[in-house]
């Protein structure tokens, strides 16, 4: 059975970044390995630096040494209490590492150093009157329950850079050589839809920098409560490392917004089905007609919305006003009609407290990232399975392999959800329905007379043309 800490989440999280950014190995847990302060040295010589961590009643105490355990060697130590969010904290030493740590066995019986002692066998704390002031303590001598020792690490050492590494290089290779199912079309089409300022426009900077290999802003970017997206566009990337167009395309539109510049709510049909062409400028007061001289008539599938993002900012996500949560609900309800696969998009992760750089190399297990994926699925009846988390470039200029790598994973599963769109479309739909081809084409005399000046595109259901 797993030896497991009894810091909460959100204790540690507070430890780590207290000291710099480390990860925590448990090496002792005194009610397993026994109160001994000989066995908590065995289990802690040679193991760098460390932070011992004591239990008591009321109060969590520690000590933290940067130098390895070790017989006969003095270091200093730094002491702290962690009362809730708060540390308090005071240095002594340089002492013997052996003497903090008291044992009836004569090995450790270094002698009182003065200022603190931890008797194990005795679960007791022993301090000078001075360090009871800096750490706000209640008394000189504390009983406790538990004690833990944890070996401490950087965070991001080279060994956990080069995964990362790694694993971006693989998620650029499948999504380089990625084909939508059944090659109905050639690239995939994404529309992002969200509040204004979720980050929308950022997503798509962001796809853009990772594969031509440096920080661009194609997309304007900005504060502007409004929003900066005004236009339709859809984004076609080239691939920084042979010009060659990437298999999807990322469509961005004007932010939902409670007041009355935002999104009209019936220009979303008409976006997801095709009808809109690239650069429209939207109108919030009007939606685009058939009557538009830039109206497509008739969209073909390559035209269409094939997966649909719903961006939040993961900082607001669980303030939403009545008013937006029931825009993003009918704007669901049809993409669900229109049979479109959807997911939500979190951005401005790394803003939220307590998140750091190396929390993004696992995110999806940080306790607050738990809960903003929960909110999501409570208040917008999203699939836990279908939030996804990344971190825009924002004001960075150099790339970042951690924030590549939950940028780059995010859009592989909306190319998932995509193909899952695509898989499940009717066959008069899809291009394949044979209704062209099922007809004597010999014998085009039999055809009806309106359909020699009506567009080719509209003889088939689906828009095949008699060319493919």
């Amino acid at each position: 059975m797993a030896v497991t800490t009894r810091l909460t989440w959100l204790q540690e999280k507070i430890l780590q970044n207290y000291l710099g950014g480390k990860q925590f190995s448990l090496l002792y847990k005194a009610s397993v390995h026994t109160f001994s302060g000989q066995n908590l040295l065995k289990k802690c010589c040679h193991q760098g630096p460390t932070i011992a961590v004591i239990y008591s009643e009321d109060n969590i105490i520690g000590a933290y040494v940067q130098e390895s355990y070790q017989k006969g060697k003095n270091a200093s130590i730094i002491l702290f209490s962690l009362k809730e969010t708060e540390i308090s904290e005071c240095k002594i030493g340089p002492y013997v590492l052996f003497s903090l740590f008291y044992d009836t066995n004569s090995e450790l019986q270094c002698g009182y150093n003065g200022e603190i002692q931890i008797d194990l066998r005795r679960k007791e704390i022993y301090m000078h009157l001075d360090i009871v002031n800096n750490l706000a303590l209640p008394q000189k001598t504390i009983s406790f329950q538990e004690c833990e020792v944890f070996r401490c690490e950087d965070l991001l050492d080279q060994r956990r850079i080069a995964e990362v590494t790694n694993l971006k290089m693989t998620l650029l290779s499948t999504i380089r050589t990625y084909k939508p199912y059944g090659d109905l079309v050639q690239q995939i089409r994404i529309l992002f839809v969200g509040p204004t300022g979720a980050g929308k426009s950022s997503f798509f900077n962001s796809v853009k920098s990772i594969f031509r290999g440096h920080v661009t802003h194609q997309a304007l970017v900005g504060s502007d409560t409004t929003g900066i997206s005004k236009k339709y566009r859809t984004y076609s990337i080239k691939d920084g490392k042979d010009g060659s167009s990437l298999p999807f395309i990322l469509c961005d539109c004007l932010g939902l917004s409670e007041e009355d510049e935002g999104l009209c709510m019936e220009d979303i049909f008409y976006i997801i089905k095709g009808h809109i062409p690239d650069r429209y400028q939207f109108n919030s007061m009007k939606p685009i007609s058939s009557s538009h001289h830039n109206f497509i008539n008739a969209p073909l599938l390559k035209d269409r919305i094939h997966c649909v993002a719903f961006v939040f900012d993961a900082n607001s996500v669980e303030h939403l006003s009545d008013e937006m949560i029931a825009k993003i609900k009918s704007v669901r309800r049809e993409v669900i009609k229109c049979g479109v696969v959807h997911v939500a998009l979190l951005t401005h992760v790394d803003c939220m407290d307590l998140i750091t750089k190396s929390d993004l190399i696992d995110i999806y297990r940080c306790v607050p990232v738990k809960s903003k994926l929960e909110a999501v699925q409570r208040e917008l009846g999203f699939a836990l399975s279908d939030v996804l988390v990344v971190s825009n470039y924002t004001s960075e200029w150099e790339l970042d392999p951690v924030k590549d790598v939950l940028i780059l994973s995010a859009l592989n599963q909306m190319l998932r959800a995509a193909d899952d769109f695509l898989e499940d479309l009717p066959p008069e739909e899809t291009g394949r329905c044979g209704w062209y081809r099922s007809l004597n084409v010999s014998a085009t005399w039999l055809l009806p007379a309106w359909t020699y000046w009506i567009p080719s595109s509209s003889l088939c259901p689906c828009g095949w043309l008699p060319s493919d």
